[in-house]
C-alpha cells in the first residue's frame, strides 16, 4: 500500500479529526502522524497490526529454521566445537581483560 500526501497528518490536527481518520484507517488506509515535520506514529487498522504481528511471527520462525539448517549443516561438515572448548575460551578472555584493566590502575 503506498502512502499518500492526505495520509499524513500533522500531530495538531489529528484531535480535532480523530473520529474522521479512524474510519479511514478502518475501510483500508493508513496515516502516518508527523511532528515537527518527521514521522511520529501511525495509524493503522487493529485487524491489519494483528495480521502484521503473525507475519513478524512466522518471519522469526523462519529465520529459526535456516538457523538450524545452517547448523545441522555445519555439524554434518565438522565445523563445530565442544561446549567445554568454547567456555575455556571466554573464561581466558575474560581473565585477559580482567588482568589489563588491573595493569591499567
Amino acid at each position: 500500500m503506498s502512502i499518500k500526501s492526505k495520509d499524513i497528518v500533522p500531530i495538531n490536527q489529528v484531535r480535532a479529526r480523530f473520529t474522521e481518520l479512524a474510519e479511514e484507517v478502518r475501510k483500508g488506509s493508513e496515516k502516518i502522524v508527523t511532528r515537527n515535520g518527521e514521522s511520529y506514529v501511525a495509524l493503522v487498522d487493529a485487524r491489519r497490526l494483528d495480521y502484521y504481528h503473525q507475519l513478524e511471527k512466522e518471519n522469526i520462525h523462519l529465520v529459526l529454521l535456516q538457523e538450524i539448517e545452517q547448523g545441522l549443516s555445519d555439524i554434518e561438515a565438522g565445523r563445530y566445537r565442544k561446549v567445554a572448548e568454547v567456555q575455556a575460551r571466554y573464561q581466558t578472555n575474560a581473565s585477559k581483560k580482567s588482568n589489563k584493566k588491573t595493569n591499567k590502575k
